[in-house]
């Protein structure tokens, strides 16, 4: 019999999928401050793994993850857009794919 400890925040149907497939496991239910840890361990995870596979999947994955995030800080989705709405009208977007490089400011005196 061979044990793998994986200790991270799963999705929901994940026990009932390993069940399904003759395994055993062993969850815990996680606090609020557990919680919102594993989602920041989760959001981490999720975008290195984007970044290794630029899969639609893993994005799909962060926005799942965010989403959670959200609901955590009791931020509805029509505030988070709101918000989201109202840095692009003040700073922009990231549309204008604009890097950049330096800036040199006039030394005061």
């Amino acid at each position: 019999m061979k044990t793998i400890y994986h200790n991270k925040l799963v999705r929901d149907k994940i026990p009932q999928i390993i069940a399904e497939s003759g395994a055993l496991y062993e969850v815990n239910k996680l606090n609020e401050t557990e919680y919102l840890n594993a989602l920041k361990s989760k959001l981490v995870e999720e975008v290195q793994e984007y970044l290794e596979s630029e899969s639609i999947e893993e994005l799909a994955d962060i926005l799942e993850v965010i989403k959670c995030l959200q609901k955590t800080h009791n931020i509805s989705e029509g505030e988070m857009k709101q918000i989201q709405k109202t840095k692009a009208e003040l700073r922009g977007s990231f549309e204008d794919r604009i890097n950049l490089v330096k800036v040199t400011r006039q030394r005061e005196d």
